[in-house]
Protein backbone atom coordinates (compact mmCIF):
# COMPACT_ATOMS: atom_id res chain seq x y z
CA UNK A 1 0.00 0.00 0.00
CA UNK A 2 0.97 3.38 -0.96
CA UNK A 3 1.02 6.33 1.75
CA UNK A 4 -1.61 9.03 1.34
CA UNK A 5 -0.62 11.80 -0.83
CA UNK A 6 -0.06 14.83 1.79
CA UNK A 7 -0.49 18.27 -0.08
CA UNK A 8 2.74 20.55 -0.15
CA UNK A 9 3.84 22.41 3.28
CA UNK A 10 2.41 25.91 3.92
CA UNK A 11 4.19 28.28 6.15
CA UNK A 12 2.32 28.11 9.10
CA UNK A 13 2.59 24.31 8.96
CA UNK A 14 6.32 24.78 9.17
CA UNK A 15 6.34 25.52 12.52
CA UNK A 16 5.68 22.93 15.07
CA UNK A 17 2.50 23.77 16.59
CA UNK A 18 3.78 23.88 20.59
CA UNK A 19 6.21 26.63 19.61
CA UNK A 20 3.29 28.55 17.56
CA UNK A 21 0.99 28.32 20.83
CA UNK A 22 4.26 29.71 22.80
CA UNK A 23 4.60 32.59 20.34
CA UNK A 24 1.34 33.90 20.05
CA UNK A 25 0.82 32.96 23.89
CA UNK A 26 3.64 34.99 25.06
CA UNK A 27 3.36 39.12 25.58
CA UNK A 28 5.73 41.71 24.00
CA UNK A 29 6.22 43.32 26.53
CA UNK A 30 9.58 42.40 27.05
CA UNK A 31 10.66 43.03 23.83
CA UNK A 32 9.24 46.33 23.92
CA UNK A 33 11.15 47.14 27.31
CA UNK A 34 14.15 46.38 25.52
CA UNK A 35 13.89 48.49 22.53
CA UNK A 36 12.88 51.43 24.99
CA UNK A 37 15.58 51.05 26.94
CA UNK A 38 18.23 51.03 24.45
CA UNK A 39 16.70 54.62 23.51
CA UNK A 40 17.08 56.34 26.59
CA UNK A 41 20.55 54.76 27.29
CA UNK A 42 21.50 56.38 24.10
CA UNK A 43 20.28 59.52 24.99
CA UNK A 44 21.54 59.48 28.38
CA UNK A 45 24.87 58.87 26.70
CA UNK A 46 24.08 61.99 24.68
CA UNK A 47 22.85 64.15 27.44
CA UNK A 48 26.30 63.13 28.99
CA UNK A 49 28.03 63.67 25.78
CA UNK A 50 26.44 67.57 25.73
CA UNK A 51 26.60 68.30 29.73
CA UNK A 52 30.59 67.57 29.51
CA UNK A 53 31.46 69.46 26.83
CA UNK A 54 29.22 72.77 28.01
CA UNK A 55 30.90 71.96 31.69
CA UNK A 56 34.25 71.58 32.21
CA UNK A 57 34.26 70.19 36.06
CA UNK A 58 31.23 67.95 35.03
CA UNK A 59 33.61 66.74 32.12
CA UNK A 60 36.41 66.41 34.80
CA UNK A 61 34.03 64.39 36.94
CA UNK A 62 33.40 61.55 34.43
CA UNK A 63 37.14 61.76 33.62
CA UNK A 64 37.49 57.95 36.49
CA UNK A 65 40.19 57.01 34.80
CA UNK A 66 43.13 58.73 33.27
CA UNK A 67 44.11 56.81 30.13
CA UNK A 68 40.71 57.20 28.97
CA UNK A 69 39.41 60.53 30.15
CA UNK A 70 35.76 61.54 30.52
CA UNK A 71 34.52 59.06 27.78
CA UNK A 72 34.56 56.12 30.77
CA UNK A 73 32.54 58.16 32.65
CA UNK A 74 29.96 59.15 30.12
CA UNK A 75 29.60 55.12 28.46
CA UNK A 76 29.65 53.91 32.33
CA UNK A 77 26.44 55.94 32.95
CA UNK A 78 24.98 55.57 29.82
CA UNK A 79 24.84 51.45 30.47
CA UNK A 80 23.94 51.81 33.89
CA UNK A 81 20.87 54.09 32.71
CA UNK A 82 20.06 51.28 30.02
CA UNK A 83 20.69 48.51 32.70
CA UNK A 84 17.86 50.44 35.30
CA UNK A 85 15.50 51.20 32.64
CA UNK A 86 15.69 47.78 30.88
CA UNK A 87 15.54 46.07 34.33
CA UNK A 88 12.25 49.00 35.55
CA UNK A 89 10.83 48.78 32.12
CA UNK A 90 10.98 44.57 31.97
CA UNK A 91 9.40 44.42 35.32
CA UNK A 92 6.61 47.19 34.19
CA UNK A 93 5.69 45.39 30.91
CA UNK A 94 6.66 41.59 31.50
CA UNK A 95 2.62 40.36 31.28
CA UNK A 96 1.53 43.28 29.01
CA UNK A 97 0.47 43.48 25.16
CA UNK A 98 1.95 46.97 23.93
CA UNK A 99 2.07 49.04 20.74
CA UNK A 100 5.31 47.16 19.09
CA UNK A 101 5.08 49.91 16.46
CA UNK A 102 4.60 53.14 18.92
CA UNK A 103 7.53 51.34 20.90
CA UNK A 104 9.50 51.25 17.49
CA UNK A 105 8.94 54.51 16.47
CA UNK A 106 9.52 56.11 19.96
CA UNK A 107 12.71 53.84 20.28
CA UNK A 108 13.78 55.68 16.67
CA UNK A 109 13.43 59.21 17.94
CA UNK A 110 15.61 58.58 21.21
CA UNK A 111 18.36 56.74 19.27
CA UNK A 112 18.06 59.74 16.52
CA UNK A 113 18.30 61.94 19.43
CA UNK A 114 21.29 60.12 20.86
CA UNK A 115 22.79 60.29 17.50
CA UNK A 116 22.45 63.98 17.38
CA UNK A 117 23.56 64.48 20.88
CA UNK A 118 27.04 62.65 20.29
CA UNK A 119 27.23 64.23 16.99
CA UNK A 120 30.64 66.42 17.34
CA UNK A 121 29.07 69.55 14.96
CA UNK A 122 26.16 69.35 17.47
CA UNK A 123 27.79 68.85 20.67
CA UNK A 124 30.33 71.51 20.30
CA UNK A 125 27.63 74.39 20.14
CA UNK A 126 27.80 73.95 24.00
CA UNK A 127 31.35 74.23 24.78
CA UNK A 128 32.59 77.58 26.62
CA UNK A 129 33.77 80.21 24.22
CA UNK A 130 37.18 80.60 24.99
Amino acid sequence: MSEPVRPAATPADTVPATAAADARGRPDGPIAAVLLATGIGALVLAILVVWAEASESFKDSLAYSDRVGPLAGKTIWAVVAFVVSWAGLHAALRRREVNLRAVWMITLVLLALGLLGTFSPFFELFAPSE
